[in-house]
Parts: C-alpha cells; sequence; structure tokens
C-alpha cells in the first residue's frame, strides 16, 4: 500500500464503522506548494559534526539539498527547534511530492541541522531532524527555546512503563477550562460561592484517599501562569471563545492527560496537555489499571494462565506425591505454565516455578496447534482472539508476550454494524504516543478522550490503544478498538514496528509494520 494511499486514510478519518473519529487540526489536511527551482539555502548557519556521525559534515550538492538523500541521521552540533503545535509535521523531503514521515508534539525540542532551505512552502527555513525528515520553522516550529508554549508544555509523556501522564475523568459537574489564574474573587463568581470550601475538603482528602500517590504534593503555579496573562494555546487546537477567566465547560465524560499539578487560592488545579488549567475537584483521578500481562523469556513458552477469580489456591507437591496448600494467587495474576496436567482431567496445571494450580477458574492461554503463514524467521507479529479476548505477541512461532485484552462488544458480529471489532490479516500503519479520540470510543455521544495512550492504527479507525478509562481486560467492552492495560500498552508500543523515535509523538508507517492478526 503506498504512503498516499495510508495519508489518505489517515486524513479522511472514518468512511466506514470503527472505534474512533479523529480530528485533524487546522490545516493539517492541505499540504502546501513548495517550487523546487525557488530552493534556497540560507548562509550562517551551524552545519553537523563530523567525526563519528552517520553523514558527513559538508555541504550536500545542490541537487541532493532537501531530498531524502539529505535527511541522513547527524551528529548535533547544539542547534535545535521546538514544536508549537499540536502537530508538527516531520517531512521527507522540501519539494511539492513531499509525505510525511510523523511529527513532533507541542514542547518537543529537537537537535536539527543546517543550513536551513528556504522555498515557497516555508519562508522560515526546512531544518533536518534526527534520525530522518525536514520540519519547517513557521507556524509549527520555533528556534526560540523560550516561547510561551514551549514553556508551558515542558511535561513530556513517559514512555514504556504505563501511562504517559497522569490521567482524570470529568465529575458529575464537568470542570471549567481556565485560560489564567483566576483570582479567589473570579473563582466564586463564576462557579458560586462556597466553592472554594468544597476545593479545601477534596484537598485535605488526597492523602488519606491515597491521591497524592499520584499526584504528588501539589507546590505552587508554575511561573508562566499569571492572573493578568492568558496562556497561549499550541498552533492546531481548537480556539474556544473566551469568558472573563475560563473557555466554558469541558464536555459531560471528558478524558484529561494532567501535565502539571499545583495549588492556588487553597484548591489543587491540574494544567491539561492542551493548556487549559482545570480544577481537580471537578474530576475524578484516575488510579492506573495495575493488570499486566507476561513476558516469555528464553526457553518460555505457551501455556500461560490468568486468574480470574478472585482468590484460587497454589499448591505443591507433599512429601507423600499428593497436592496441599502452599499459598495462593491474586485476581487476574498471570501464571506460567509447563503445559503439564494432574488430576482427572487435567485438574491442576504445573507452574513454571515448580507449583500447581486449577484450571478451574482460570483463563488459559493454550499453545497454537499451527500458525499463519507469515510467521516465520524473526517477523513480529500479534494474534488476537475475540472469543478468548486474549492477545499474544509473536516472533515468528516464538510467543514472546501474553495476556488479555477487551475488543468490540459486539463480539463476532458484522464490523459494519454492530461494535465489533474488524477481523482479519493487518499491519500497524500509523502509532502515537498519545492521541485524542471522541464520540465513538465505549461512552456517549460527547465522551472526549485526550490523550488515549500509545495508540497503534491497524486497519482505517481501528487501533490497539492504551485504555484509562476502565479496568475490564478480559471482557468484550470497546467499540470496535482493541483496549489494552496502560502496563501492556506500553510494552506492546515499544515492541511494534514502526518505531517512534524519542523525541517525536507518532509516525505514519514507511515500512513493513507489523502484523495485526484478528481471529474468532
Amino acid at each position: 500500500m503506498s504512503a498516499r494511499i495510508l495519508l489518505s486514510a489517515w486524513l479522511v478519518g472514518l468512511a466506514a464503522s470503527a472505534c474512533v473519529r479523529r480530528e485533524e487540526p487546522p490545516g493539517a489536511g492541505a499540504e502546501p506548494s513548495a517550487s523546487p527551482g525557488a530552493i534556497v539555502a540560507a548562509e550562517g548557519e551551524g552545519r553537523a559534526a563530523s567525526s563519528a556521525a552517520a553523514v558527513s559534515s559538508a555541504a550536500p550538492a545542490g541537487d541532493v539539498l532537501g531530498t531524502p538523500q539529505d535527511n541522513l541521521p547527524f551528529s548535533p552540533d547544539g542547534t535545535r527547534l521546538a514544536s508549537i503545535a499540536w502537530r508538527n509535521w516531520v517531512y521527507t523531503d522540501v519539494g511539492r511530492d513531499r509525505t510525511r514521515y510523523g511529527y513532533l508534539r507541542a514542547g518537543q525540542v529537537v537537535d536539527v541541522r543546517g543550513p536551513p532551505i528556504v522555498n515557497d512552502g516555508c519562508d522560515g527555513g526546512w531544518y533536518r531532524v534526527n534520525p530522518r525528515g525536514f520540519v519547517c520553522v513557521g507556524k509549527g516550529a520555533t528556534k526560540d527555546l523560550s516561547h510561551p508554549v514551549v514553556v508551558a508544555s515542558q511535561n513530556r509523556a513517559v514512555r514504556g512503563q504505563g501511562l504517559p501522564y497522569v490521567y482524570a475523568m470529568a465529575g458529575e459537574v464537568p470542570p471549567l477550562l481556565y485560560f489564567r489564574l483566576a483570582t479567589k474573587q473570579e473563582i466564586e463568581t463564576v462557579e458560586g460561592e462556597g466553592m472554594l470550601g468544597q476545593a479545601a475538603r477534596y484537598k485535605a482528602m488526597l492523602a488519606p484517599t491515597g491521591l497524592t500517590k499520584i499526584l504528588g504534593d501539589p507546590g505552587p503555579p508554575p511561573e508562566f501562569l499569571s492572573t493578568n496573562r492568558s496562556l497561549e494555546k499550541p498552533y492546531g487546537t481548537e480556539k474556544k471563545l473566551h469568558f472573563s477567566v475560563h473557555s466554558g465547560r469541558a464536555a459531560i465524560d471528558s478524558g484529561f492527560a494532567i501535565g502539571k499539578v499545583f495549588e492556588w487560592e487553597g484548591r489543587v488545579w491540574g494544567l491539561t496537555t492542551e493548556l487549559d488549567i482545570i480544577a481537580l475537584d471537578r474530576t475524578k483521578v484516575v488510579r492506573p489499571s495495575a493488570f499486566h500481562g507476561v513476558e516469555l523469556g528464553e526457553g518460555e513458552t505457551l501455556p500461560v494462565a490468568f486468574i480470574e477469580s478472585h482468590f484460587a489456591q497454589k499448591y505443591k507437591l507433599n512429601e507423600t506425591g499428593q497436592l496441599s496448600a502452599a499459598g495462593s494467587y491474586g485476581h487476574r495474576e498471570p501464571v506460567k505454565l509447563t503445559g503439564e496436567k494432574r488430576g482427572g482431567g487435567g485438574t491442576f496445571w504445573a507452574t513454571r516455578d515448580g507449583h500447581f494450580m486449577a484450571g478451574e477458574g482460570a483463563r488459559i492461554i493454550e499453545p497454537r496447534e499451527s500458525y499463519p503463514s507469515f510467521a516465520t524467521g524473526t517477523r513480529k507479529w500479534v494474534d488476537i482472539s475475540i472469543r478468548e479476548q486474549t492477545l499474544v505477541a509473536y516472533v515468528g512461532t516464538k510467543p514472546v508476550y501474553a495476556t488479555l485484552v477487551s475488543t468490540g462488544r459486539g463480539g463476532l458480529g458484522d464490523p459494519e454494524k454492530v461494535h465489533a471489532t474488524v477481523r482479519g490479516t493487518f499491519m500497524v500503519y500509523q502509532k502515537h504516543v498519545s492521541a485524542t479520540m471522541d464520540g465513538e470510543e465505549d461512552k456517549s455521544d460527547s465522551f472526549a478522550l485526550l490523550d488515549v495512550p500509545f495508540v497503534q492504527y491497524f486497519h482505517k479507525g481501528y487501533a490497539l490503544h492504551g485504555t484509562y478509562w476502565h479496568d475490564e481486560f478480559g471482557k468484550v467492552r470497546s467499540h470496535g478498538c482493541v483496549n489494552l492495560s496502560p502496563i501492556d500498552s506500553a510494552w506492546l508500543f515499544e515492541w511494534t514496528d514502526p518505531s517512534v523515535p524519542a523525541e517525536w509523538h507518532g509516525v505514519i508507517n514507511k515500512d513493513r509494520g507489523t502484523v495485526v492478526f484478528v481471529h474468532p
């Protein structure tokens, strides 16, 4: 499938039914024209260092300047720029037919290499970024690292270990979206007298309820926040109508990613990734699911069990060769099995740590009897069973990770008619460290899920992604996407191809992505 077709599928969004609608920022669908004949390399800019660099520091030849051959990895020389757009695109080249490799999120600072290339499509100049591609200095990026959007967006997503941010869901009365610090009088004017008393009671309960372990101890507001200056929003985010100190109330059932938690006027606030200020007493802070699958190392394979009951006895063989109690397993605890069974009808399974467990009350992922044709060599692929609500990651025929998931609540129904997960063989074609999903995922039509973690699209709007709004893995739940726990989604995101460079926020597949095989 060509990159142009993939890009078209991304921009069109969901022409058919799927689990999400994806909205593009203003101007994202338009490619600015650029005349190759108008390319000019600006004078006096820094060049890449040489030595062990992947490319020479010598200026590229004129016929190579601005082409894909001119965007190879380089050693940084101290020249940096920052994204001030919600999505600042990284392009393959600087010509009129350029396509996209991926994008940077607002606040991300990256090393770049000159000389800058000025053309009709970029007055500020194109710069090369690692490990590949070009970004344009202009509405989406700046060399001013003290730009207000850069300073306000300095808290980055955490990758590889669970949720990338602190999350909160809107409460019964959704929070107002403040665009600056409000005085005590302004808060009581727009939210009612007594609101700060309620906020004080919320603050007093943070420690007893364990929320300080999630939020930390709120400190003073960051210096860039003020009572007389509005926050500047990243380019590409929605510019809402400003009232006195806020831009309206969040949608019912909204989810928020919080970049910074602080205290002001005796109230605990959160600064969202879209640079809105919300009162956390108007939200329900997400307690991340502790559930996770299990990684299978060298010499380990299926079967793997997940305890479904809330209590399961652990056994060991005693001196007489009989099974005796030796502890217990927790709810949804993963257990590696050897495949050996004991007892009538194979009631008890041997575990890899020398114990036994009862098969009853457990979800057991057994070895495959056969493999699809693409399961060869070291090729990575993801095996998803809708009936079993399981996911296994393979390298060839070797399972390397196993877990429980939540697929579409329509089960094995027609995805065109019910909320079912599409079945077939696909490839990951787009990845986002986090992405906003709205309207179609699990809740009412007003549902707005900000920064859904570790999103991997594999067919139209169908994706593998982490979930912070439920903890029911192993049961059908979604509108068609494959929901994973935060820990599982973080692991899978780093394991699959295409990889997302450390300083990027998303990629479009230019090569062969990891296969996703969805079956009954």
